[in-house]
């Protein structure tokens, strides 16, 4: 039976979270409008209606009941934290705000996406920003990519020691390398790619340097002092991460005193690159 076609005084917000979870589950919906507003809220209805928006019990859809509550919360305008730590015993998982927005984009329910976006933007953690920035460019919300890629950019060295940084994948891995505004030293950054690549090639089976091959485009090895250059060529012959021509490329600028034959962009130190001697050489205004 479908909904009434009377108005009930609704917000939006409730009112897609309804037709999300009644799209979700349409056999096991049940009751009425009412328990989406709380006691004695002006315009509350009465009488009860076909089954629409209410969950079921938590023992038929346990994890469409615990959406059901995150929906609420995003609804009313509360922020709850959003994490990763197991639930109590007896507890369900936690439902994460990113399934519903991942639902909301299949279902083409637009208010309830700026508000599962809005609720993440609210309650985003060093844990949580990578796969919040995954989730945004693969269903391209560019708002909530340049949300995430300025938290980024605001604790870089706490976020690439996270899971959520390992599961990136190369293409949103490269974007994010592409920022000047990155607090952390190259080194480390390097090192951070090389642990991410490692990973990525055990998930896929394929070759570290095939599932790397976008990222490391991105490294900006000029920055490297010549010892830590020399330090990184040696690690680079047992998993062959970066290009030898890349490598040979820095060792270059090195030589010529300048950046010739290296792209602009990687002579460019970041926000959190630790200044070395060789760096005034590479800027294209020194004297």
């Amino acid at each position: 039976m479908g909904f009434t076609t009377r108005r009930p005084f609704l917000p939006a917000a409730a009112f897609a979270a309804a037709l999300l979870l009644r799209a979700r589950f349409p056999e096991q919906w049940a009751v009425s409008y009412s328990g989406l507003l709380p006691a004695g809220s002006p315009g509350r209805p009465a009488s009860r209606l076909p089954p629409a928006c209410l969950p079921p019990s938590s023992a038929l859809l346990p994890k469409a009941a615990h959406g059901w509550s995150l929906l609420r919360a995003v609804a009313a305008g509360r922020s709850g934290r959003l994490h990763r730590r197991p639930p109590h015993p007896g507890q369900q998982p936690p439902v994460q705000a990113l399934e519903v927005l991942t639902s909301s984009v299949e279902y083409g329910l637009q208010d309830l996406c700026k508000l599962c976006i809005k609720f993440i933007k609210d309650t985003l953690s060093v844990e949580q920003v990578c796969e919040a920035l995954q989730a945004a460019v693969t269903y391209g919300q560019t708002d909530l990519q340049q949300h995430c890629l300025a938290f980024i950019e605001g604790c870089t060295a706490a976020v690439v020691r996270t899971q959520g940084f390992h599961e990136l994948s190369d293409v949103v891995l490269a974007r994010v390398l592409r920022s000047d505004h990155l607090a952390v030293d190259e080194l480390d950054l390097v090192q951070a790619v090389r642990e991410w690549a490692h990973v990525s090639s055990a998930v896929l089976e394929r070759p570290v340097s095939e599932v790397a091959a976008l990222p490391v485009q991105e490294l900006r090895l000029p920055l490297l002092a010549p010892s830590e250059l020399a330090m990184l060529e040696s690690q680079n012959q047992r998993d062959l991460l970066i290009p030898a021509e890349s490598i040979a490329a820095a060792w270059r600028s090195h030589a010529l005193k300048k950046g010739s034959g290296v792209p602009s962009h990687l002579c460019r130190p970041r926000r959190g690159t630790r200044p070395r001697d060789h760096h005034r050489h590479l800027d294209p205004h020194a004297k």
